[in-house]
Parts: structure tokens; C-alpha cells; sequence
């Protein structure tokens, strides 16, 4: 009698590992250089630099464990992983221009305009934008029209006036302004939960859910998003720039409107754990068939919510 295979039990390290290696794969080679055709004028080494070797690629990995979670098209979810990451990428330069928020770093190094110019940051953005909808229109049979449409909907919506770019536009008018609870989860639902729910969703899309599972992804996002951001205005007070690879405590500096400064440290806190749990729980509710797995997803909430950078 054969002795009991092991269980393989789910690791984030062990999973992450084998998802970033395609990620960063995929972009290395479709960045810049698409049909070995090299971006001119030097813009192409701005784009590289923008989005290669650095970041969490947060979106990217909830795009393919969305995609796992429902068995959906691997083909499709790498393509709308890289498109949710140049779409995170564009924002970040553009954020950090001096016309916002006037940063010097992101992701440990000087950030885009200091290195190569305001004139050129603005194009690396705009080409990064235009790259990512590239991505989801292949021109082979990995990814079918109807899905295309649909990936390149969902992600225009989430990063458009109805999501980061307003978002954006109401923080930089809010600056120096006492916010409501209501105002600034808005705000925040906009600016940095509407990405961070379409790569869930644009994930699941990469399948054919029902409306229940759906919905409860939906939930998951939404929860996660405001999470995010929540941990975010924490670490802005609580951690240093070398920590964040970004410069910390600037929202204070500029009288920014932010989680801690409505509710406090110790609220804000809780207020991230309790924003786990929703999540958590909506994926109980995707889970209740038996069908689903959903590991990858329960594992990038938890460090989502419980990271220190």
C-alpha cells in the first residue's frame, strides 16, 4: 500500500514567484519594443524605466489570480495583467510630474521627469497608456474579439474620468480641504480602487463566471481597494522613504486629505483590518460551490492589507 501523497499546500512566495517571473517576462519583451520595432528618440528607454524593475505589481498578480480562481484564458489574463500594470505605470509618471504632486522618487529611484525631462515623462505616459489597449487587441487567436472588447471597456473605464483620472482630479482640488468620510471614500474609490477592482474583474473576465461568483468578486475588489489605500495613508506616516522606495510623510507636508487625518492611526488600523475581513468573506460566498479556488486571492488581500512598504 503506497504511503499518502502529501498535500501541496498554497504559498503566496512560491506562487508570486512563478506569476512574476511571467509578468516581468512579458514586459521586458512587449515594452518599447513591440514587433522589434524600438521606440525612437530615447522614448523607449523612458518607458522601460518607468515600468520595469521595480513596483509589487499588485494588479498584475489579482488580474491572474482572479483568472485562476474562475479557470479562465491564461493567454488573456497575461495580456490584461501587463495592460493593468502600464496603465498603474502612466498614472505613477504622470502623478509625480510637477504639475501634481511634484515627487522626486518612486519605487526606490528618481522618478521619470527628473531623469529624462517633463517633455519626455509626459510622452512616456501617453505612450504607455496607448501600449496597454495594444496588448489586449492581439492580432492571433489567443484572445477572441468578444473578450478584447470587453477587457478594453473595463479597463478604460477604471482608469477615465469614471475612475483613477477623476479621482486624481479630486484630490488635487481637495488639497488643503476638510473632507466627509463619504468625500474621501470617494475620492479614493475613484483614484485607487477602481484600478485595483477592474484587475480582479478584467481577471475573472478572462473566464465565464456566473453573476453570483461575479458579484462576489466585485465585492472582493472594491473591499481591497479601499484596503489599499487605507494602508496607504498609514505607511505615509508611518514608515520612511527608503522603506517605501517613495517619499513619505508628502501628504502631510502638502495638506492632503487621507484616512489617518479624518479617523486617526489606531481607527485607520482597524479600519484596514476590517476591510480584510469583507474581502475574505466575499470570497467565502465564491467558495461555497466547491469550484473555485480562490488561495492566491485570500493570500494578496492578507499582504495587501498586513505589508509594511
Amino acid at each position: 500500500m503506497n504511503a499518502p501523497e502529501k498535500l501541496t499546500l498554497f504559498t503566496l512566495a512560491d506562487w508570486s514567484a512563478q506569476q512574476l517571473a511571467r509578468i516581468e517576462q512579458a514586459l521586458s519583451r512587449w515594452v518599447a519594443c513591440p514587433n522589434d520595432a524600438p521606440a525612437p528618440a530615447g522614448l523607449g528607454d523612458a518607458m522601460r524605466y518607468a515600468v520595469l524593475d521595480g513596483g509589487k505589481r499588485l494588479r498584475p498578480l489579482l488580474v491572474l489570480a482572479a483568472c485562476e480562481a474562475v479557470n479562465g484564458n491564461p493567454h488573456a489574463a497575461l495580456r490584461s495583467a501587463c495592460a493593468v500594470e502600464l496603465i498603474h505605470a502612466y498614472s505613477l509618471v504622470h502623478d509625480d510630474m510637477p504639475c501634481m504632486d511634484n515627487d522626486v522618487l518612486r519605487r526606490g529611484k528618481p522618478t521619470v521627469h527628473v531623469k529624462f525631462g517633463e517633455a519626455q515623462a509626459l510622452l512616456a505616459g501617453d505612450a504607455l497608456q496607448a501600449l496597454a489597449f495594444e496588448f489586449l487587441t492581439p492580432d492571433d487567436e489567443t484572445v477572441d474579439a468578444a473578450t478584447q472588447a470587453r477587457l478594453c471597456r473595463m479597463l478604460a473605464q477604471a482608469a477615465g474620468f469614471q475612475g483613477m483620472a477623476g479621482g486624481q482630479a479630486i484630490d488635487l482640488a481637495s488639497v488643503g480641504m476638510p473632507l466627509t468620510s463619504e468625500q474621501l471614500h470617494e475620492m479614493h474609490r475613484l483614484k485607487t480602487g477602481a484600478l485595483l477592482q477592474a484587475s480582479v474583474m478584467m481577471g475573472a473576465s478572462c473566464g465565464a463566471p456566473s453573476l453570483p461568483v461575479q458579484h462576489a468578486l466585485r465585492d472582493y475588489g472594491s473591499a481591497i481597494g479601499l484596503a489599499f489605500q487605507v494602508v496607504d495613508d498609514i505607511l505615509d506616516v508611518t514608515a520612511d522613504s527608503a522603506t517605501l522606495g517613495k517619499t513619505a510623510g508628502k501628504d502631510a507636508a502638502q495638506d492632503k486629505p487621507t484616512f489617518v487625518s479624518l479617523m486617526g492611526l489606531d481607527a485607520s488600523k482597524a479600519y484596514a483590518q476590517e476591510l480584510l475581513a469583507r474581502a475574505l468573506a466575499s470570497l467565502d460566498r465564491l467558495e461555497a460551490d466547491g469550484l473555485h479556488n480562490t488561495s492566491a486571492l485570500r493570500a494578496l488581500a492578507d499582504m495587501l492589507v498586513n505589508r509594511q512598504h
